[in-house]
């Protein structure tokens, strides 16, 4: 297994025009095997968009890429046949007789192994967001997948508004856990150690899950019995505000369209791999053996959303499934749809907080991993300047839609991680006094 492509579909997203990701635009996804007209991301049904579109474009459900297209009212089919033409402009799209639901297209030609009757515990951490954890919820229980157990870890609340709901909409269905210390890697612990499957995933309650997700996270799982992780596509839900929009041109949280493995021994243009783990995925579809999450200790409390960390805790689960020998693949098939904070107030704030989660995982993962010290210290001058080549090089949207250049949000997220090592510090303190205290 190495670093190289398992797909020849596109390595990253591809919007038809340039400011296609720039723009506020409503999204959907369009099969191009599929007669019917534009659905709701999530498969949530039919819609009739009007206005700039942005669309996932799919062949047999496997995603291909984005393009977009501008609709009118009542116009519906000429927005489709808009959207097919600019799939097959500018995306790689095979010819659909050669490109069948057991074949999907861009996969290398090497047999699956068998995915069995393995049951997925999936787990979604929620904190007084109710409202959207009943539409994530929906979601996930749409998935055609037949052996899942679906758990809410409801993280210090203010209120029982979560395990009402549980209780009242999904009883029987979904299983409610609280648990009372603030932090995500704790919530997502809580919901590793009353998981009963061989595989757990994890999702967050701003997201919706495609049909699809669990299926596409198993098989790919069964590929290799080295992979002990797999995390999956994460494109936008909406592109309705400019703050949606600058965050979405910011980074996202999309890493293509190529499905990836991963081990320690690649040799990867990046020089700061293994420890840029932010390229592996995010926790917002992430999916692990259970076993080896839970020889690895789970996820560092002192880590994640939450806490003085800010984040983390999925990239120091990346990194450490990658030091203890096992892969880690990146499957496009498995997609969550996430749903972007809408008000432009949120942003600098999110984006110091992605900073320091990044400073606080490097600082974990030394931590974690002392021998990794002499690597990283090779690794950093060329990650460095590999890195400030890229914010050189990025698109400034406000050349192609009128908005403001996201150079302040790189600023924050800059200053977050000079900040994030404190942050770990200043975890790692509060998480051992709670432990004497609770001792």
């Amino acid at each position: 297994m190495n670093g190289t492509d398992r797909r020849t579909a596109a390595a990253c997203p591809r919007p038809a025009v340039r400011d296609s990701l720039h723009t506020p635009a409503r999204v959907v996804e369009l099969d191009l095997d599929e007669s019917s007209g534009l659905r709701s991301p999530g498969g949530l049904g039919a819609v009739d968009p009007v206005g700039r579109v942005l669309a996932l474009v799919r062949l047999h459900g496997h995603p291909l890429g984005l393009v977009t297209a501008t609709g009118a009212a009542g116009e519906s089919a000429a927005l489709r046949r808009a959207l097919v033409d600019a799939a097959h402009r500018e995306l790689r799209v095979p010819a659909l007789s050669t490109a069948t639901p057991a074949a999907r297209p861009g996969r290398v030609g090497r047999a699956r192994v068998p995915a069995g009757p393995v049951t997925v515990s999936v787990v979604v951490a929620t904190h007084n967001r109710v409202g959207l954890l009943r539409s994530c919820l929906d979601s996930l229980l749409r998935n055609g997948y037949p052996r899942v157990e679906v758990i809410v870890v409801d993280n210090a609340p203010a209120d029982d508004s979560a395990e009402r709901l549980v209780r009242d909409r999904y009883e029987g269905r979904v299983r409610y856990l609280r648990e009372p210390v603030a932090g995500l890697a704790r919530a997502h612990n809580t919901g590793l150690a009353a998981a009963t499957g061989g595989i757990t995933a994890f999702t967050d309650d701003d997201t919706l899950v495609d049909p699809g997700w669990i299926e596409a996270l198993v098989q790919t799982f069964a590929e290799d019995e080295l992979i002990g992780c797999v995390t999956g596509l994460i494109l936008p839900a909406e592109l309705d505000t400019p703050a949606q929009v600058a965050l979405e041109h910011h980074g996202g949280f999309a890493k293509g369209f190529a499905a990836r493995t991963w081990t320690l021994d690649d040799r990867q243009a990046d020089p700061l791999f293994p420890f840029a783990a932010g390229r592996f995925g995010s926790g917002a579809n992430m999916a692990f053996r259970t076993a080896r999450l839970r020889a690895l200790g789970g996820f560092d409390p002192a880590t994640g959303t939450g806490t003085p960390a800010r984040g983390g805790d999925d990239l120091l689960a990346f990194f450490r499934i990658l030091v203890a020998g096992q892969a880690l693949a990146y499957a496009p098939d498995a997609i969550v749809w996430h749903r972007h904070r809408r008000t432009m107030d949120a942003l600098p704030d999110q984006a110091f907080g992605y900073g320091v989660g990044f400073g606080a995982y490097l600082a974990a993962a030394l931590h974690h991993e002392p021998a990794m010290l002499p690597a990283l210290l090779r690794r950093l001058p060329g990650g460095l300047r590999y890195a400030a080549h890229r914010a050189r090089t990025r698109p400034d949207p406000g050349c192609a839609s009128g908005h403001r250049p996201t150079w302040h949000l790189a600023r924050r997220e800059l200053q977050g991680l000079l900040y994030g090592p404190v942050g770990y510090a200043r975890s790692v303190h509060l998480a051992r006094a709670g432990a004497r205290a609770a001792g």
